[in-house]
This record gives structure tokens, C-alpha cells and sequence, in this order.
């Protein structure tokens, strides 16, 4: 008998990580439905990266919702504030912080899955080489994990039980690069800066781009897409 594959929705950004954290969902026999969620952010790269990613990894299905979160701002990603470089960075949580953004998004790829019958849902969010969101750290995800299965109509019917995977979490950049490139991903399909030139060169110098660099150095591998900085 043919065996069954549980169904799950991935988050997809378009970034090295969650096109990490998709394939591991692949790798592990999910059938997956990606996500990607076009909230405003002042770079349209991302989707159309994550166009490119969920092709590569051939999933069932890729919705791109839209929601505009930029009549909220608050964050250099939605707003008229100016990105940061490293060097310039405050301390605290940085003005790239998107308010209540994995919040958002768990939320809508929560309402996709009661639609399509899915109970596990991947996310590529990481604590350990990461900006400091608040929204990436174990306890949010396991707080949200609580409230899906209180707040959906799946779960209070014991048709499920919502499980959030983070795969990533726990993982240094330069692992999650070593794991994609085991799995034979194209990091070159990927996008990470949070301030490209109009070419879509990534910035090189952004908080994105500094942690993405340094992971594909410690990793021993060549970062294949593109810089302003040719020196990368």
C-alpha cells in the first residue's frame, strides 16, 4: 500500500533559511504547501525569491497572500527609516524588527493549514545567529504552538494536533549552509539583504548580510550571489 504523506505548510521568505528549513519538511516526507507573505516589506527581491525557492523545491502549492503592513511602520522594512550597517547598529532590538511579523505569519499559515488538512507547519526562524528578535526565540514558538491548538477548530476537534517545526533554532549560521548544501540546495536562488541597489545586489554591510557572509565563511563555502562590495 501506498504510504500516505502527512501534509505541512512552510514558510517561505525567500531566504537561505526558510529554503532551508522547506527542504528539510521535504526531506522528511512532508507533502508541502509554501507560504510566502507580501506584508509591504520595501523590497519586492524577496518574493520573487521565494517564487524561485518553492519551485526548487517543488512543493504541492505556493500561495503568496498579500498584507500591507505598511500603514502600521515601525519597522526599516515597512517604513521610511533608514537601514542600518553593522557598524551603526544600536544596541537593543534593532529598527529591522517588524512588529509582531512571525506572529503574523504563523497566524496565516495556521488559517492555510485548517484549509488544507495540514497540522505541521515549518518555519526557519533561529536564536542562536540571529538580530534578536523576540519573535524568533523557542518560547514564542512554543506559546504559539499552545494557542493554535486552543484556537482552531481542527485541534478542539481532536481531528490533529498543530505541531510548529523549527528545524533551524538551535542552529549557527555556518551549520544551517553546511545542512542546505547537504541537501543539495542553490543558495544562489536566495535572498537575505535588508538593503539592496536597484540591481538587487545585496548591501553587504546589513545586519543580514554580515550574519549570511560569516556563515558561508565559517562553512568553508562560496557565497554565490552577488554584492555591491565585489570584494564580498
Amino acid at each position: 500500500m501506498e504510504k500516505i504523506l502527512s501534509k505541512a505548510v512552510v514558510l517561505l521568505s525567500g531566504g537561505l533559511d526558510s529554503y532551508t528549513a522547506g527542504a528539510i519538511a521535504k526531506a522528511e516526507g512532508f507533502t508541502c504547501f509554501a507560504l510566502s507573505v507580501a506584508y509591504g516589506q520595501r523590497h519586492v527581491r524577496e518574493i520573487d525569491c521565494a517564487r524561485r525557492v518553492a519551485q526548487a523545491l517543488n512543493v504541492t502549492e505556493h500561495k503568496v497572500a498579500e498584507l500591507d503592513l505598511r500603514s502600521f511602520g515601525g519597522s526599516a522594512l515597512t517604513d521610511e527609516v533608514a537601514v542600518p550597517k553593522r557598524s551603526e547598529a544600536a544596541p537593543g532590538i534593532p529598527v529591522t524588527y517588524v512588529p509582531a511579523r512571525n506572529t503574523i505569519l504563523l497566524s496565516l499559515a495556521l488559517g492555510w493549514a485548517e484549509v488544507v488538512g495540514a497540522f505541521d507547519i515549518f518555519i526557519g526562524v533561529n536564536a542562536v545567529d540571529y538580530s534578536g528578535y523576540p519573535d524568533c526565540r523557542p518560547e514564542f514558538i512554543q506559546a504559539f504552538e499552545s494557542l493554535a491548538n486552543l484556537a482552531t477548530k481542527a485541534a478542539v476537534e481532536s481531528k490533529g494536533k498543530f505541531t510548529i517545526h523549527t528545524p533551524l533554532i538551535q542552529f549557527r549560521k555556518s551549520e544551517i549552509i553546511a545542512k542546505g548544501i547537504e541537501l543539495g540546495l542553490d543558495y544562489s536562488l536566495t535572498h537575505s539583504c535588508y538593503d539592496p541597489d536597484e540591481t538587487g545586489r545585496a548591501c553587504g554591510k546589513c545586519d543580514s548580510c554580515v550574519l549570511r557572509k560569516k556563515g558561508f565563511a565559517e562553512a568553508g563555502f562560496d557565497d554565490p550571489i552577488e554584492y555591491v562590495d565585489t570584494n564580498k
